[in-house]
């Protein structure tokens, strides 16, 4: 049976331009429900982050795909049903990849820190640090690093957020200038995640 380390060297060797820009188009399409383009920019997104074959790459991307659907309304929203989808999510990684994590507690951090990056779009009180740290955590776990060596990965996630917060509000133009500052910050938020997952367990 792989240990923990051995499934983690097999599992994150991704090419973050690549998964940074397929990020971006699923942010884009997220945010104008544009389901379709949603589920192609999916595909590509966990093709490329998890290294899985066509058809369960497809699957996983159904299943992030109805995450979102469940959670996208506003203000009334399904998290439980979130969550549901994201644990089929985590499960089918876990057995793709044999990697040792729990698919119930993968899918709880990732749909705690939608909360967080909601309440923080709607609510000033929210701090951009709360968002970094229900982010890292996930990422720490799901990447088996330390979270000092994510955290810089979660920091430019969060730029692209608010990068992605200003762009809807500004009406959401598929030629707006901030998509491509979003985009950038996604490649760089990959990018050392990549790194910090290479050497979580130097």
């Amino acid at each position: 049976m792989a240990t923990r380390n051995e499934a983690h060297e097999r599992s994150w060797a991704f090419d973050p331009v690549l998964l940074g820009h397929h990020e971006c188009n699923a942010w884009v399409a997220y945010y104008r429900h544009e389901w379709l383009r949603f589920l192609v920019a999916a595909v590509g997104m966990v093709s490329t982050g998890f290294g899985m074959g066509p058809r369960r790459s497809l699957l996983g991307a159904w299943h992030v795909l109805r995450a979102n659907q469940a959670w996208a309304p506003f203000p009334v929203n399904d998290p439980d049903a979130a969550r549901v989808s994201m644990r089929r999510f985590y499960a089918l990684v876990r057995s793709s990849r044999r990697l040792a994590i729990d698919p119930d507690r993968a899918a709880t951090l990732e749909v705690t820190w939608w909360d967080v990056h909601r309440r923080h779009q709607h609510d000033e009180g929210v701090t951009g640090d709360e968002l970094v740290e229900t982010l890292n955590a996930l990422y720490a776990y799901v990447y088996d690093a330390r979270p000092e060596r994510t955290r810089s990965a979660a920091e430019h996630r969060v730029a692209a957020m608010d990068l992605s917060d200003e762009w809807v509000r500004a009406g959401r133009r598929l030629h707006d200038p901030l998509i491509g500052r979003e985009r950038r910050a996604l490649v760089a938020s990959y990018t050392a995640l990549r790194d910090a997952s290479d050497r979580g367990h130097a």
